[in-house]
């Protein structure tokens, strides 16, 4: 099968047997088995954001431009505040969709209520992934997911109800780590936040909270260049489960992250078309060289916000974060919220909203 065939296929979002699908999940849950067929959601893959199919007067336009640096085509969705003025300047905040995640999930959802605040907002899709261009499709690239928020502050800069001196970023989950490494070298990032804040590289070389000993890293690498060669010579390309494939996959050690990513996305709670939670396994020696934090101090005089649920197994990412950084900086808990409850539970989004409305409100102007 040549690679034309392969990822005519993987666009139909890995709908049968088409590629060889074996590979240790981020979650641990075991191989994947081969010719599994992947489960078809059943969410309208029209709506801007699930669960709202009303976006109380918010305009929310699909918009398209292209990455200047790869030359890729990122499909987004523009939210512009009820009672838009086009004779306005408007502040404007990008939204980074987690990892394995689309712009029509939590980064959707953020974006939307940050609109209805009275911002412009934009949620994308990532390069090889969702709705925007890439192949081989479901790679999950540091430097491109980077690469992506600069082209998306391109494409904001160019529309002239956006003022370009007040753009703010936001990102949550892997997306959280992209924004703060982003915000490092891209000054056009005025104020920077996080909701759940995870960095991949640290996920790869670690696990989480440090579960991945150095021989299993090693052995991990070994894998996935191996891989490659494999790949390269014409053989299916190999995909990994990003959380748990089911309940039946959980076992005694399966991190509450990973338990709560699978009710989100494999679930009608969160789950897209779009968005399989599968990644592709060679890509992972791209990943393990990423350190989000490593130059987090660059950041400053410009403002960082980190949010994270009180009960999250990921908190010490910002919390990691957050000591890196210099200031201005703030470290938010929301009192019983774990990880994933970040992204869609109203309880917990809300505040986190409240919290960042004041702040973007406050450094952006």
């Amino acid at each position: 099968m040549d690679d034309k065939v392969i990822n005519e296929k993987r666009r139909d979002f890995l709908g049968t047997s088409a590629v060889a699908m074996c590979g240790i999940s981020m979650a641990g849950a075991g191989l994947l088995a081969s010719n599994q067929a992947l489960a078809q959601p059943s969410t309208p893959k029209g709506l801007a954001v699930i669960g709202y199919p009303d976006t109380k007067g918010v305009k929310v336009e699909r918009v398209t431009y292209v990455s200047r640096n790869t030359q890729t085509k990122i499909a987004a969705n523009l939210f512009k505040p009820a009672n838009f003025d086009a004779s306005k300047k408007y502040a404007a905040i990008v939204v980074t969709h987690p990892i394995g995640g689309v712009k029509e999930q939590t980064a959707g959802l953020y974006a939307l209520k940050l609109a209805e605040l009275g911002f412009v907002t934009l949620a994308y899709d990532a390069s090889y992934q969702g709705d925007s261009g890439g192949e081989p499709r479901l790679m999950e690239l540091p430097a491109a997911r980077v690469d992506d928020i600069s082209g998306s502050i391109d494409f904001l800069s160019t529309l002239p109800q956006v003022d370009a001196n007040r753009i703010g970023s936001l990102g949550i989950c892997g997306g959280g780590g992209y924004v703060l490494n982003a915000a490092q070298t891209e000054s056009r990032i005025k104020a920077v936040a996080t909701v759940s804040a995870a960095d991949i590289g640290g996920l790869r070389r670690e696990g989480l909270a440090n579960s991945r000993t150095y021989e299993e890293r090693v052995k991990l690498l070994q894998d996935a260049s191996a891989q490659r060669t494999r790949e390269a010579r014409g053989e299916a390309i190999r995909i990994t489960a990003t959380v748990p494939e089911s309940e039946k996959d959980f076992t005694a050690s399966t991190p509450v992250m990973y338990r709560e990513g699978y009710e989100y996305y494999r679930t009608a709670r969160g789950q897209h078309p779009n968005a399989p939670a599968r990644a592709v396994f060679s890509s992972i020696p791209s990943q393990m060289t990423f350190f989000a934090f490593e130059q987090i101090e660059t950041i400053s005089p410009r403002p960082i916000l980190l949010i994270a649920g009180a009960e999250a197994d990921s908190l010490y990412f910002s919390e990691n974060a957050y000591k890196k950084a210099n200031e201005p900086k703030e470290l938010v808990l929301v009192p019983g919220a774990t990880h994933i409850d970040m992204y869609d539970k109203p309880q917990y989004v809300t505040p986190a909203v409240e919290k960042l409305n004041k702040f973007f409100g406050r450094h952006l102007v």
